[in-house]
């Protein structure tokens, strides 16, 4: 009677321990595979037009571990370019957040179902779009000029575009077409995201000058920002210069006075200015709030292609050049008329960005001959 009564108890504890070991691996397997793949990273380079934004949007594209698209917003008012900036706020951050979770079928909506990957815009200048595995020519590793990858990479479906982003630690979007940082709130507040977004702004005059130099080029943006009656002439520059540093201004108060807990250190101000007077500081910088590591690699490219002899005539070009030279131009080629015209609407921006304003003709040559001796 005890030896059958010990045989029941130990077929219970067999049974029992095989139950346990059963359910148990599947558990633990599942929760390996949670842990293995950290949440990314996600940064918005927040920027207006002609700001220096498609060369700090290079910075952060030419890093292995960084997916990177530039304005893909561009689409959106492509094809909704009816409607203002404002009204279109709330597709552009529907796409963007899309992006960042790496969802390209957001971009079903603005494109042919006969997409390619060479029909997003500017893909040439992501890295990640030039290298496996959206193309297989390239190494990750390798430093890839959009010209070359332009030539070489444009035959890929779009499926590769996603394909690509799921693989990095990392994804990096440059945006000019949000006037409003509380716009980005429910994206700031949305766990599915670990976003950080840089604001970086640039002198106004040298914006201005960069804009008058572009107006071809930025038409259809600027009838969106303003409606077609504000772009004409002169005045039009001057219209979206205001519209432009009111944006600035706000976006700052918004990131950096009394702000919400959950934009606590996730909120930067860079000023071109100060990445072109000592780049690998400020990329530095960068870098760190963006967690991710300035390899040797990366700070002899970001060196050799602000110490270039390049002017930067070509708009939207982002080969070597003098880029400190570049940046400062418009204090030897802009009118005294036309720069205390520019301060007027944009004086608010200035003071708060620390700008210095000019007073005078006089000031202005003499600056321009500081800065003549100092090259």
């Amino acid at each position: 009677m005890m030896k059958s009564r010990s045989m029941q108890v130990l077929l219970i504890l067999v049974v029992l321990s095989l139950l346990l070991i059963y359910f148990r691996i599947p558990s633990c397997s599942n929760n390996a595979s949670v842990e293995e793949k950290p949440t990314p990273v996600h940064i918005l380079i927040l920027s207006s037009w002609r700001s220096g934004s498609s060369f700090t949007g290079q910075i952060f594209s030419q890093h292995p571990s960084v997916f990177y698209l530039m304005e893909p917003a561009w689409h959106v008012w492509v094809t909704m370019y009816q409607n203002s900036a404002r009204v279109l706020h709330m597709a552009v951050r529907d796409l963007v957040r899309s992006v960042f979770l790496c969802d390209m079928s957001v971009f079903d909506a603005y494109m042919s179902s006969q997409k390619k990957k060479s029909d997003l815009f500017q893909w040439e200048t992501s890295r990640a779009l030039c290298s496996p595995p959206a193309c297989d020519v390239f190494s990750r590793s390798d430093i890839i000029p959009a010209g070359n990858c332009r030539t070489i990479c444009g035959k890929y479906p779009f499926s590769k575009v996603e394909e690509a982003c799921k693989t990095y630690s990392h994804v990096a979007i440059k945006e000019v077409r949000f006037f409003d940082l509380k716009v980005l709130y429910p994206l700031l507040t949305d766990p599915s995201l670990n976003l950080k977004i840089i604001h970086l702004v640039r002198d106004p005059r040298a914006v201005f000058r960069s804009r008058e130099n572009t107006v071809e080029d930025l038409k259809r943006d600027s009838n969106i920002i303003m409606g077609s009656q504000g772009t004409k002439g002169e005045t039009g520059l001057y219209n979206a210069m205001e519209i432009i540093c009111k944006s600035h201004v706000e976006i700052y108060k918004a990131g950096s006075q009394a702000i919400p807990s959950f934009l606590k250190d996730r909120y930067l101000l860079i000023r071109y200015e100060d990445i072109v007077r000592d780049p690998l500081a400020r990329a530095a910088q960068m870098y760190r709030f963006a967690e991710l590591h300035f390899t040797p690699e990366l700070q002899k490219w970001v060196h050799n292609i602000t110490h270039g002899k390049g002017k930067g005539t070509q708009a939207f070009d982002i080969g070597s050049r003098d880029a400190l030279g570049v940046s400062q131009a418009w204090r030897k080629t802009l009118p005294f008329q036309k720069i205390e015209k520019v301060q007027n609407v944009c004086k608010d921006a200035m003071d708060l960005l620390g700008y210095q304003l000019l007073q005078s003709e006089e000031e202005q040559k003499n600056m321009a001959l500081d800065l003549l001796f100092s090259q």
